[in-house]
C-alpha cells in the first residue's frame, strides 16, 4: 500500500485551530508548534492568527453568517468569487481592511479612459479612432518602425482602437481585475497584468511583424484567462453562483473582442501603407494568464518563490522575452522585411 499524501497547509491549519478549541483556555498559555506543512508557506500573520486560536476559521460556513452589512457582503462575495477553499475565504473575510484599496486596476483604467477622451477630442473621432490618419503619430502606440523605442512595448495599452475596444476592456478590468486585486494585492495582479502587456507586444513583434499594437487586451486577457483557468481547475471548491453561466458570458465577451480585433486587422486599411493593429497581443496575454497568472491565483497567502511551477514559468517567460529581443534586433534585417513607413 502507498503512503497517504500529507495534508495541505489549509487542512493542517484548520486541524490546529480545532485542537486549540478542544483544549480551551489552557492552550493559550503555551506556545503551540506550527505544523511543518505551514512553514515557509503561509505568511507569519496567518500562522500567528491560526496558532493563537482564531476559532472563526473553523466555525460555520461563511455563507451562513447573518446580519452582515453591505461592505461585509461585498467582501464575502469577492471571497467566494476568487478563492476555492473555505478556510482561505474565512481568513480573507476576517482580515481584509480595504487598506490599501485596489488602486492599481482603478488607476490604470482611469488613465486609459483619460487618454482615450483626450485623443477623441484632438482627433474629433471616438468610434474606430484607429482609422484616423493621425492616430499612429501618437508616441504611445507600438509601431514596427519605431520598435527601438522600448517604452512603446508597454505604453500602447493607453491607446485604443475606438470606444467599442475601450469599453469591453474597461468592463473586464473592473469586473475581474478589481476583485482579484482585493484578494491577491496590487503587486501580484500588477505583475500578471504587466507581464501580459509586454508579452502581447513582443508576440506581435515576432508573429505579426508589420502591424502596430494598441489597447490593453494583453493585460486584460492575462487576468481573465488566469481567473477562468483557476475556476476550472478548482471547480468543486469554487462556490460562486452561476459559475458555468458566468464563464460562458466571459468567454463570449472575450471571443467577441478577439473577433473584432481579427476583423479589424484584415480589414482594408484607411492608410494602405500601414495595416490596422494586430490581434496577436490577445494571444500573448492568454499565454501569460494560463501560466504565470494561474500560479499566482492558486497560491493565496503563499510565497511564490516556494512553488516549483512558478520558477518554471518564470524561466519560460524570461526565455521568450530574450528570444523576442534578439528577434527584434536581427530578424527584421535578416528577413529583409518590407515594413510600413513610420507615421
Amino acid at each position: 500500500m502507498g503512503e497517504h499524501p500529507s495534508p495541505g497547509p489549509a487542512v493542517a491549519a484548520c486541524a490546529e485551530a480545532e485542537r486549540i478549541e478542544e483544549l480551551g483556555p489552557e492552550a493559550d498559555e503555551r506556545p503551540p508548534a506550527a505544523p511543518e506543512d505551514m512553514s515557509n508557506k503561509r505568511s507569519n500573520s496567518f500562522r500567528q492568527a491560526i496558532l493563537q486560536g482564531n476559532r472563526r476559521l473553523c466555525s460555520k460556513a461563511l455563507l451562513e453568517e447573518k446580519g452582515l452589512n453591505l461592505s461585509q457582503r461585498l467582501i464575502r462575495h469577492v471571497a467566494y468569487e476568487t478563492l476555492p477553499r473555505e478556510i482561505d475565504r474565512k481568513w480573507y473575510y476576517d482580515s481584509y481592511t480595504c487598506c490599501p484599496p485596489p488602486w492599481f486596476m482603478i488607476t490604470v483604467t482611469l488613465l486609459e479612459v483619460a487618454f482615450f477622451l483626450y485623443n477623441g477630442v484632438s482627433l474629433n473621432q471616438f468610434v474606430l479612432q484607429v482609422t484616423h490618419p493621425r492616430y499612429l503619430k501618437n508616441s504611445l502606440v507600438y509601431h514596427p518602425q519605431l520598435r527601438a523605442q522600448a517604452w512603446r512595448y508597454l505604453t500602447y495599452i493607453f491607446m485604443h482602437a475606438g470606444i467599442e475596444h475601450l469599453g469591453l476592456n474597461v468592463v473586464l478590468q473592473l469586473l475581474v481585475g478589481v476583485p482579484l486585486e482585493m484578494v491577491h494585492g496590487a503587486t501580484r495582479i500588477a505583475l500578471v497584468y504587466v507581464a501580459g502587456v509586454v508579452a502581447g507586444s513582443l508576440a506581435v513583434s515576432v508573429a505579426d511583424m508589420t502591424a502596430p499594437v494598441v489597447g490593453s487586451s494583453g493585460g486584460v486577457y492575462a487576468l481573465v484567462s488566469a481567473h477562468l483557468a483557476n475556476i476550472v481547475m478548482n471547480w468543486s471548491g469554487m462556490k460562486c453562483q452561476f459559475k458555468l453561466l458566468r464563464m460562458g458570458v466571459a468567454l463570449i465577451c472575450m471571443s467577441m473582442e478577439f473577433g473584432r480585433a481579427v476583423w479589424l486587422r484584415f480589414h482594408p486599411s484607411a492608410y494602405p501603407p500601414c495595416p490596422h493593429p494586430s490581434f496577436v497581443a490577445h494571444l500573448g496575454g492568454v499565454a501569460v494568464g494560463i501560466t504565470l497568472g494561474l500560479v499566482v491565483l492558486r497560491n493565496y497567502e503563499q510565497r511564490l518563490q516556494d512553488q516549483t511551477l512558478w520558477w518554471i514559468f518564470v524561466a519560460m517567460y524570461t526565455i521568450f522575452v530574450l528570444f523576442a529581443v534578439f528577434w527584434n534586433i536581427f530578424a527584421y534585417t535578416l528577413l529583409d522585411l518590407k515594413l510600413p513607413p513610420p507615421p
